[in-house]
């Protein structure tokens, strides 16, 4: 995550996304840099429009909250679910995070 911070903090400075620069704003920060992470990084960029791209999330986040929040606004028997079904819940969220943990190393 750190990778993606170093190039939107250059991208609002106006400098130019580079590996040099996604370096130098993670070592700065006191963080061992992965030289592959920051190539894969800058090259997975290339070509990318910062500025639409964050126009675009920023769009879509709310537009993705409005569903929840209408959801979370239903009836209260609606509300209420088996215990069963909670625990199953669990599980998946807890393989969920087992899966996502793997990406971190």
């Amino acid at each position: 995550m750190e990778y993606v911070y170093a190039a939107l903090l250059l991208h609002s400075a106006g400098k130019k996304v580079s590996e040099e620069g996604i370096t130098a704003v993670i070592k700065a920060a006191g963080v061992d840099v992965d030289a592959v992470r920051a190539k894969a990084l800058v090259s997975a960029l290339d070509g990318v429009n910062i500025e639409e791209a964050i126009a675009k999330a920023a769009f879509a986040a709310p537009a993705a909250a409005a569903p929840a929040a209408a959801a979370a606004t239903a009836s209260p028997a609606a509300a209420e679910a088996p215990k069963a079904d909670e625990k199953s819940k669990e599980k998946a969220e807890e393989s969920g995070m087992e899966g996502l943990g793997a990406l971190f190393g």
